[in-house]
């Protein structure tokens, strides 16, 4: 917003200097022309304040939403999930949504999205084998609708080792235009997702596919498509069989 900002106060500046030459030209109403230079100078200085503090409150606003997740989290009795094989660390679920007030981490390079819309069986799977296959199962958000809905549903088909790789980030969701789960994606690189809380990242170029289908099969798809994700695919794919 700043670089934004430079052609206008350039327009002043030349603004400024065209009423000083006019000073020799009769019929001019040389105190009205300063009176109006001001205005503008006042204006643009004002739309510069405006952006730089709605920029604040934007990071602030951010802050405030994943601290309020954390804290709500933190809040519920971990024993009201019912019966799992281990404790989950939710901690290490919202690490994705920490990243909106810190420095953001580079994002994983095989990323399978999910939801607790989805049935039971398909979530167990996909969590599993995206875990064994060294990915990363991200979900958009409290989808349960509160906290302690979340946590009973993750614990029905998770484990606290299959929990260390899954987080909650709406960003990633927003960046590859994922508006169904489950869906799959491979990238070519790292990256760094955007820190801001409504924000969408430049990716580099990944493959994707969405569908009610597995991990393996998504991962052969990339292989044999021979796309920007399939050098990563062909690693996750050798993890998968080699722990299956």
């Amino acid at each position: 917003m700043r670089k934004a900002l430079v052609p206008a106060f350039a327009m002043l500046a030349c603004g400024a200097f065209s009423a000083v030459v006019a000073q020799s030209i009769e019929g001019l109403d040389l105190g009205a022309i300063e009176s109006r230079a001001a205005e503008h100078a006042a204006e643009a200085q004002a739309l510069f304040e405006f952006a730089t503090a709605n920029a604040e409150v934007q990071q602030e606003d951010a802050r405030e939403v994943v601290d309020a997740g954390h804290d709500a989290m933190r809040g519920v009795d971990p024993g009201m999930g019912g019966d799992s094989a281990g404790p989950v660390d939710f901690d290490a679920m919202l690490a994705g949504a920490q990243g909106l007030n810190a420095a953001p981490e580079g994002a994983p390079l095989f990323i399978a999205f999910a939801s607790l819309s989805m049935p039971e069986d398909a979530l167990r799977r996909l969590i599993a084998d995206t875990t064994r296959a060294g990915g990363v199962v991200v979900f958009r958000g409290l989808s349960a609708g509160s906290p302690q809905a979340f946590m009973q549903g993750i614990q029905k088909v998770v484990d606290q080792q299959g929990a260390s790789n899954m987080a909650i980030d709406p960003r990633l969701f927003r960046a590859f235009g994922v508006d169904r789960v489950p869906t799959y994606v491979a990238l070519s690189r790292s990256f760094e997702p955007c820190d801001q809380l409504v924000c969408t990242s430049q990716t580099p170029p990944y493959d994707k596919i969405s569908g009610n289908v597995s991990a393996q099969y998504a991962l052969t798809t990339f292989v044999e498509g021979n796309g920007p994700g399939a050098a990563v695919s062909r690693t996750a794919l050798t993890n998968l069989g080699r722990t299956s």
